[in-house]
């Protein structure tokens, strides 16, 4: 709704509803209802009434089942195939705009020249929206994680603290310290699993680089990663054995903070064409795949043509023959 209010610029004065149980806790005698808290925060947050049907009396809302229906079979059928939610809420958006240029049985104007007009009714919005979230105090364990709902997020092990903030959306989760996220994964809807960001755990890594092998995360991420990952960690392990070169190693992987993983893999494979195979070396690369040679410009001579052969003629060597010859 919060995306909704801010599509249309504005919040009607009064919303019904069909005693849905996000917003309704109790239904009560007659058109009294016991609402939920966090929905009583949001109502009050956009200055809107709320107004709940009757159960089992469909004629009330007849105008919103109509629109369901009419939505279902212009919207989804056929069943659109899409990767995410974010995919299919474009998908329905953008067909819910090319529905505007349609006019209406009865109507002499399309929906969207309609709905321009109407707009100016609607109440202001507020300065800012409203965090359509559960918040909970969270306390780290032992493993750098935080657990919600059964399951376990990591959190960076350099920004760790025993007692932190989870804010839990409906796609993501983050996880803050005072007013900082320090942390954000996809919300898993599973049970009593483990969600784990590999690069939350790389500094520790570099001071235990004996736990390299055995870290979960590692594991997870050793399964998916490149080959050429494989023979960069085998180089920097052959040439600093004790230690040094697991923690080349988790500086190349760290590049991933900054650099899409496509491109930290091509640079891999140039620093090991270049005999270069170490953390520098890598990163030196990347430098060159971000930031390609520009060309050089020629100089204008043409308003100073004694110029124009300077550099351009061999240089005389002799001369250094003569130096050497004054010398005997």
């Amino acid at each position: 709704m919060v995306k909704d209010y801010a599509y249309i610029s504005g919040v009607p004065h009064r919303i019904s509803y069909d005693n849905l149980k996000t917003a309704v806790l109790w239904i009560l005698k007659g058109r009294n209802r016991e609402e939920q808290r966090t929905f009583v925060v949001f109502r009050s947050h956009y200055l809107f009434e709320s107004h709940s049907c009757t159960p089992d009396q469909g004629h009330e809302k007849g105008g919103a089942e109509h629109g369901v229906g009419s939505s279902h079979r212009n919207f989804m059928v056929s069943i659109p195939h899409v990767s995410s939610f974010a995919e299919l809420n474009e998908l329905l958006l953008a067909r819910c705009r090319a529905d505007d240029e349609r006019i209406a049985n009865r109507q002499d104007k399309p929906i969207g020249e309609m709905w321009a007009e109407e707009r100016q009714y609607l109440r202001p919005l507020p300065e800012r929206d409203f965090e359509c979230c559960v918040t909970h105090s969270v306390t780290l364990n032992g493993y750098s994680q935080v657990e919600f709902e059964t399951n376990r997020y990591s959190v960076p092990t350099d920004k760790a603290r025993k007692n932190l903030v989870l804010e839990a959306y409906r796609f993501r989760i983050e996880i803050l310290d005072h007013k900082e996220v320090i942390a954000s994964h996809s919300r898993c809807y599973e049970r009593k699993q483990d969600i784990l960001d590999t690069l939350h755990y790389l500094p520790l890594l570099e001071e235990r680089p004996g736990a390299f092998d055995y870290a979960k995360p590692i594991r997870r991420w050793r399964k998916k990663w490149p080959p050429v990952y494989e023979t960069l960690l085998s180089r920097l392990r052959e040439q600093w054995p004790e230690g040094r070169g697991v923690r080349e190693f988790v500086r190349v992987l760290s590049l991933h903070r900054q650099y899409p993983p496509e491109l930290v893999q091509r640079a891999v494979e140039q620093a090991l064409a270049y005999g270069c195979p170490h953390a520098d070396g890598v990163e030196l690369c990347l430098h060159q795949l971000t930031q390609p040679d520009v060309p050089v410009l020629s100089l204008d001579l043409s308003d100073h043509p004694q110029l124009v052969t300077v550099g351009a003629e061999s240089p005389d060597l002799e001369c250094y023959d003569r130096l050497l010859a004054g010398r005997r």
